[in-house]
């Protein structure tokens, strides 16, 4: 299959390197694939030069957003950072009409003013925007009204998505959410490949808030557990 994958940070590697692993036919989309290629520094995660990275991991083809998103007949996994997600997507639409788009991120805010700031180890904790009344997938599928998306991956680190194993013998839950049952069914079979076993339909799209809202209470689970950056950890629904 056709997987695209749109993004080159630490979480859109991790699915990139376990798709190419799974024997899937790997694009990668950026915004300019020169500059990107060009860069020499890691980036602000940490994470090697990605020119660095692609040369240890033959079989990816790295093309512009609208290019890769082209070339998939597979899903499209967006990791497109939640400030810019809307923008970026909203430029490729055609590309993605009739597709499902499984998108991860966390619609964070970074370096805002707030009279009670959260202190965190890297700094003052960012806040959701939208929140509550509203979700980035949910403006995402406003945008994109010809594509499917489908909410997932976002409540747990993308090495474990990739990688469920890694935490309690893979003994804890995903989470998907859309409006299009053949989507989430695509999504739920990706996961499958990934080797998660117990997967739980949320329902509708409207429940991406409910995952988005999520991510500062797994960073402080994180926290908790003693683990400053990222989380690793599972959550299991008991039933």
């Amino acid at each position: 299959m056709k997987i695209t994958v749109l993004g080159t940070g630490g979480g859109a590697r991790a699915h990139t390197a376990k798709l190419v692993e799974l024997g899937h036919e790997v694009y990668v989309g950026t915004r300019d694939p020169e500059a990107t290629l060009a860069r020499t520094e890691p980036d602000m995660m940490g994470n090697v030069p990605y020119g660095q990275w692609l040369a240890d991991h033959p079989g990816v083809t790295l093309l512009s957003f609208g290019d890769a998103a082209a070339a998939a007949d597979g899903p499209v996994i967006s990791g497109i950072d939640g400030h810019n997600a809307v923008a970026a997507l909203t430029a490729i639409a055609d590309r993605l009409d009739g597709k499902t788009l499984i998108d991860y991120a966390v619609p964070y805010v970074y370096q805002h003013e707030t009279e009670h700031p959260w202190p965190t180890p890297w700094g003052v904790m960012p806040k959701l925007d939208p929140c509550d009344t509203d979700s980035l997938a949910e403006q995402i599928q406003r945008a994109l009204p010809g594509t499917k998306v489908v909410k997932s991956f976002v409540t747990q680190e993308q090495t474990t998505v990739v990688d469920p194993s890694s935490v309690g013998q893979g003994d804890h839950t995903m989470f998907v959410a859309g409006d299009h049952a053949d989507a989430k069914q695509q999504t739920t079979e990706l996961l499958k490949s990934y080797g998660w076993s117990d997967i739980l339909d949320l329902g509708p799209l409207v429940c991406a808030r409910g995952m988005e809202m999520y991510a500062p209470m797994h960073s402080a689970i994180g926290f908790g557990l003693g683990q400053q950056f990222g989380g690793h950890f599972g959550i299991k629904v008991v039933r």
